[in-house]
């Protein structure tokens, strides 16, 4: 590796380290008064820091190992979100694709991300709740957080016992910031529904989050104390806040001016000093201080539901299959040094991702 972009990667690795470490200082705050969980971040803490020594080694061995993974575990979802972009990109549908990865194959994937390091996969989908075989195995590396990303409706008592069981799976709920405006983008009755799972899970002290969609439309209201304190009252300790990206021909209204960026970023900054027992992110604005985009192995790369290695949810390309390649082999191959390199160049844009701003420059790679 270059000596200057070892550096650069070297602080990378350290902003992100001193960073996770935050988080759990965070949720152990959260935790105070519930034994079972402080107990659980308590364990977990150590094991962040050993993963960071193992990912240090890997490093000096010239090969970066990022702390994060997306792994899209399902293809198929049980609702029709307006403006969804797995559905957009062809990557959801209502029917399971016939490739999609069995639990054997996201063995042996976890199995090489809990030897690397990673500390966190973040499961998304479609729908993950529709693979509960991928949930339940999820719950047996103890040393790796899996945050789910879910549009809630499917949890029931049993998904409620399996978190409360199992602390390493975080439940985090897709919600649009007004009851109105999350039942017209997810279907009437959804946030009806998301209300009574919000309240199970704090009834049963599961920590959970929410994730928002931050529009031009709502990014006021989202990001107000009120709607916050509102959130952690319902016993929510994380928010993701997700810049809107426009997949959709005809949805460029709702992109964030940059007015709305900084009103974003100002308010996001006050509430995670205001606000000391929740832990609230911002993607992609929290790269800026990272330098840029952390997509493509810098920060974290996405799997698909058959296997395929791609750099971010919103770059759907892939060169390379995890069903016959290794992790390692991913996070080293042309295709993904290509795209970092596009990261690194690329110039200021609209929408909330770099490469789906210089989605023609990737997918001529």
């Amino acid at each position: 590796m270059h000596p200057t972009l070892k550096g650069i990667v070297m602080d990378i690795s350290l902003f992100m380290n001193t960073g996770i470490l935050s988080i759990a200082r965070t949720a152990a705050k959260f935790y105070l008064t519930d034994k079972k969980n402080r107990r659980f971040i308590t364990d977990f803490t150590p094991q962040l820091t050993k993963n960071a020594k193992i990912r240090a080694e890997h490093e000096n061995k010239g090969i970066h190992v990022p702390p994060f993974l997306i792994a899209s575990i399902a293809s198929r979802c049980n609702l029709h979100c307006a403006g969804c972009y797995a559905r957009a990109e062809g990557a959801c549908s209502d029917h399971e694709q016939l490739s999609e990865m069995n639990t054997h194959h996201w063995e042996n994937i976890f199995n090489q991300a809990n030897n690397l390091g990673i500390s966190f996969i973040l499961l998304a989908g479609g729908e993950p709740m529709l693979r509960k075989d991928i949930l339940t195995l999820a719950s047996n590396y103890p040393d790796i957080i899996f945050p789910v990303f879910t549009n809630g409706t499917l949890i029931d008592e049993q998904y409620i016992e399996l978190f409360h069981k199992t602390r390493n799976l975080i439940p985090v709920l897709s919600i649009e910031g007004t009851t109105a405006d999350t039942d017209l983008r997810r279907g009437a009755g959804i946030a009806e529904k998301l209300c009574q799972v919000m309240s199970a899970l704090k009834k049963h002290h599961i920590l959970y989050g929410t994730s928002i969609t931050v529009t031009h439309n709502n990014v006021e209201f989202v990001t107000s104390r009120q709607f916050v304190d509102d959130l952690q009252n319902q016993g929510c300790g994380i928010i993701f806040y997700v810049e809107f990206v426009p997949v959709e021909k005809g949805t460029e209204s709702l992109i964030l001016s940059d007015t709305d960026l900084e009103l974003l970023n100002t308010s996001v900054n006050a509430l995670k000093s205001d606000c000391q027992k929740m832990i609230i992110l911002s993607f992609p604005g929290d790269e800026a201080s990272m330098g840029g985009c952390l997509a493509a192995g810098r920060g974290f790369f996405h799997i698909n539901p058959t296997g395929g290695a791609e750099p971010c949810p919103f770059s759907p390309y892939s060169k390379l299959n995890l069903t016959q390649s290794s992790l390692v082999e991913v996070l080293q191959s042309d295709f993904f040094e290509k795209v970092r390199a596009i990261e690194e160049k690329a110039d200021i844009h609209q929408g909330g991702c770099t490469l789906f701003a210089n989605r023609q420059e990737v997918e001529s790679i």
